[in-house]
């Protein structure tokens, strides 16, 4: 990715052609006529205002950007500090997600029934896991990741094992997602990220040090994108993100989804580790989402949505860089990610509850069989009837719906056993449970 061009410096231009200001301010504000938060490498290529040139259009846009900005305690490695403004945009996007990642959801969705969470609980920790893995490089498919978490196997290599360890690095932060957030937090969750994935294992769980020469750089050209702060100061910046992290240390109120984009940002931004930043950053974006109420964003994957566009979400951290720390470019994207995400899991909820009724549906008749199933062996006589021969294990089922392997066992031998809708095979010391090929046949004997 080519770094994006330096904004020319337009408090210089004003002071120098002060003239011209009453003319700037009238034809600018802090967006473009589609109401887009556009940097300047974008700007410069448009057709400006009638009457302005491009130069003169971004000094009136930075100076409406700069009579509106928010600035945080937090600070680059040169003691500037990061600042946001609060468009019309994001404003309605953050009155979005109050509405629908903090409050009630309607009860016909599973995500609302207490018993089915866990089921759709584990599938998003999956999907993130997958995805954010493959963000930093894993090149494991989802497929194949998924039978292993399934499964519950061993990881073959290490790009299984970093999604092992992003998936039990989820676990970590949902355990902690009522504490406040300290560094020994943030250095256990990059322990956990980073096991058995780096070269120096003696990395995993301590900031990196000056001998270390970190930097980002880009995979296709190798041109450096980013130099993050000296080492020295890691120490202090982390015990600052935390302070941040809890509002222990704000000056007015901060919208909660623009403090846990923040936090995403400004852990990226240090790059305090020697590998697992990425990850590490995404997950913290997690934990502060759930800390302050958005409780439905433990059922998103935000790294898929991210994952379909990765030069969009490097480039907004690189125009918060290179526009005077504005982080508003960096919160509109993320803000985007996040409404893409739950807008999809609203999708796949309506489309588990039309699945969960279709299986319910061919059962109606069937003498109340379909009343005698739960939730999860609905979902499992669904999938069976699409797909005839399918093998199903009790260790699987029950690494799917986080339930105990009792409950699981249970569940498959009353489908074979006392209903006859799966076939039982014995397989070494344990049973495996077969969808027949008759099984629509058998459902209609009822």
């Amino acid at each position: 990715m080519k770094k994006p061009q330096k904004p020319p410096d337009s408090i210089k231009f004003l002071k120098d052609n002060k003239e011209l200001i009453f003319k700037i301010i009238d034809k600018t504000g802090l967006t473009d006529s589609k109401g887009r938060y556009l940097h300047w490498d974008k700007i410069r290529h448009l057709k400006p205002p009638e009457g302005l040139t491009n130069e003169e259009w971004w000094a009136g846009i930075k100076l409406k950007r700069t009579n509106l900005y928010n600035e945080l305690f937090l600070k680059d490695e040169h003691g500037h500090p990061f600042k946001f403004c609060v468009t019309d945009t994001i404003h309605q996007d953050l009155h979005w997600l109050d509405m629908n990642a903090a409050g009630t959801i309607s009860t016909n969705k599973p995500v609302a029934n207490s018993n089915m969470r866990s089921t759709y609980l584990i599938k998003s920790l999956v999907e993130e896991a997958i995805n954010s893995s493959q963000l930093e490089g894993a090149t494991t498919t989802r497929k194949v990741a998924k039978e292993m978490m399934r499964q519950g196997r061993s990881p073959k290599d290490k790009s299984e094992q970093m999604i092992l360890n992003n998936y039990h690095a989820m676990e970590f932060i949902r355990d902690y997602k009522y504490e406040h957030l300290t560094p020994s937090i943030i250095l256990e969750l990059h322990k956990i990220v980073t096991e058995g994935t780096l070269d120096d294992q003696s990395k995993a769980g301590v900031l990196r040090v000056k001998e270390d020469n970190i930097c980002v750089v880009d995979s296709s050209s190798f041109d450096t994108l980013h130099y993050p702060p000296d080492a020295s100061c890691l120490e202090k910046r982390l015990e600052q993100l935390c302070a941040f992290a809890n509002g222990a240390s704000d000056a007015g109120f901060i919208h909660p989804v623009i403090r846990a984009v923040t936090l995403h940002f400004m852990l990226s931004y240090d790059h305090p580790f020697v590998d697992g930043n990425g990850r590490s950053a995404r997950a913290l974006f997690y934990w502060s989402m759930i800390n302050q109420g958005y409780w439905l964003t433990e059922f998103i994957s935000v790294s898929r949505i991210i994952k379909l566009a990765p030069a969009q979400y490097s480039r907004a951290f690189l125009y918060t860089e290179t526009d005077d720390n504005d982080l508003t470019y960096f919160i509109i994207h993320q803000l985007e990610v996040i409404k893409k995400a739950i807008t999809d899991l609203h999708d796949y909820l309506e489309k588990k509850v039309k699945d969960i009724e279709y299986a319910q549906e061919i059962l109606r008749n069937a003498n109340g069989i379909g009343k005698k199933l739960n939730f999860r062996q609905l979902a499992l006589l669904r999938h069976a009837l699409k797909h005839p021969r399918f093998i199903y294990k009790i260790n699987e089922h029950q690494n799917s719906h986080g339930i105990s392997y009792e409950t699981a066992r249970k569940d498959l031998l009353y489908m074979s056993d006392k209903l006859k809708l799966l076939t039982k095979l014995k397989d070494g010391r344990t049973f495996i449970f077969v969808s027949p090929s008759d099984l629509e046949d058998r459902i209609n004997m009822y």
